[in-house]
């Protein structure tokens, strides 16, 4: 595990298994509902690529479906078939060349599957616009009366679903992706598991924090099984429901400490999302205060999260120790060059692309592509050549 010191600053590079990070910026998963069957198009191209062209070290596409099923709307992006490879690998190739890394989180929607696209409305979408009836949770609760009521899932279907995830490991590899998140927070299925509130099971899968968390760690180990141990694995959980006797930062603070052992590198640090009535605190930084307690009592490395806007707070949580990386998502849609700027802001020299130095400070070196693994070959086929 990389050196977990505080005094590094947002431009400092990280190393993480065999890849490295220019700077601390990562470029957090944002659904952009804008699929049809699954498949990345030209919008994910520019969205993606244009933030790897800002200067963020890390590019993670959305929460990207492991299962037709598996989607919070029609629109969502997939990879639970060969077809979803080109596309994807299209977009990693641009990102890579920009010097930055690509990365992907999958994920199931669980409860909150079948929902609509936000600027359509909220909640359940009927079949006859779109929606499906196939939708599963730990138990039959629904996350509000809008929503659609799952059926308890049955543990042969569980079984699936963690294939689902090692598999859509597999295809994240084919696509030339050096990172991968798997999606545990924001109430969708992992989450549910681990949530009392919304898991009632008496089985294997239900009760106990050891059986509660079951399903996280069956998905890390067949994640591991298909991602190389020579790169990245990260986790997004959801550190607190915000609600009294459900999910709460100690129970995190013990998960994060059993996936370190599993082949997690990262964990990424949020919050709620289970729970539609919550009163949550936001505020800036209001849950980097997760990333910090997770980072010092379990020993891994965190990424902080949520209303981080400034290059000086960005810059801080590194320096203080609070978290490894910060992952920027509303900034990065208001200012795709969020990086660019506050390099500037913080007096820091970062490469800009050849094409964009008439703009920059004079001085400012020209960006480089990312080192290839092995020349003329994908990561993906590089990596099964050493393997």
């Amino acid at each position: 595990m990389p050196q977990m010191a505080p005094g590094k600053g947002l431009f400092d590079e990280l190393k993480i298994r065999d890849v490295r990070f220019l700077n601390r910026i990562a470029v957090s998963p944002m659904c952009q509902y804008s699929c049809q069957n699954g498949l990345a198009t030209d919008w994910h191209f520019v969205h993606l690529g244009s933030r790897a062209v800002g200067g963020a070290a890390l590019v993670m596409a959305e929460a990207t479906a492991v299962l037709p099923e598996a989607r919070i709307s029609p629109q969502d992006l997939g990879i639970w078939s060969e077809a979803h490879i080109e596309p994807l690998a299209r977009i990693t190739k641009f990102i890579h060349a920009q010097g930055s890394v690509a990365g992907i989180q999958i994920a199931h929607a669980g409860r909150k599957a079948s929902t609509v696209r936000p600027w359509d409305g909220v909640g359940k979408l009927a079949e006859h616009e779109g929606g499906w009836s196939d939708i599963v949770a730990p138990s039959a609760i629904a996350f509000a009366p809008n929503y659609p009521m799952p059926a308890a899932v049955t543990t042969e279907r569980i079984s699936a679903v963690v294939d689902a995830f090692g598999k859509a490991a597999q295809r994240a590899l084919d696509a030339s992706f050096r990172l991968l998140e798997i999606h545990s927070a924001h109430g969708y299925f992992l989450h549910e598991f681990l949530s009392p509130l919304s898991n009632h099971r008496s089985d294997l899968y239900g009760g106990s924090f050891v059986n509660r968390t079951r399903i996280v760690r069956e998905v890390v180990g067949k994640v591991r099984r298909f991602w190389p141990e020579r790169l990245p694995l990260f986790i997004r959980i959801s550190s607190t429901d915000w609600v009294e006797r459900g999910w709460d930062i100690e129970q995190a603070v013990e998960l994060a400490r059993n996936l370190s052992t599993l082949g997690v590198d990262l964990v990424d640090c949020s919050s709620g999302g289970n729970v539609a009535d919550a009163k949550v605190p936001m505020g800036p930084g209001y849950q980097v205060p997760f990333a910090e307690r997770i980072r010092r009592d379990a020993g891994i490395l965190t990424g902080a999260v949520g209303m981080i806007t400034e290059a000086h707070q960005a810059d801080e949580i590194i320096r203080s120790g609070q978290a490894d990386i910060v992952l920027l998502a509303r900034e990065m849609l208001r200012d795709p060059y969020w990086p660019l700027h506050a390099a500037v802001k913080l007096g820091k020299s970062i490469s800009w692309p050849a094409q964009y130095l008439r703009a920059a400070q004079p001085g400012t070196p020209a960006r480089q592509p990312a080192e290839e693994i092995d020349s003329g070959q994908t990561v993906a086929e590089s990596l099964r050549t050493k393997n």
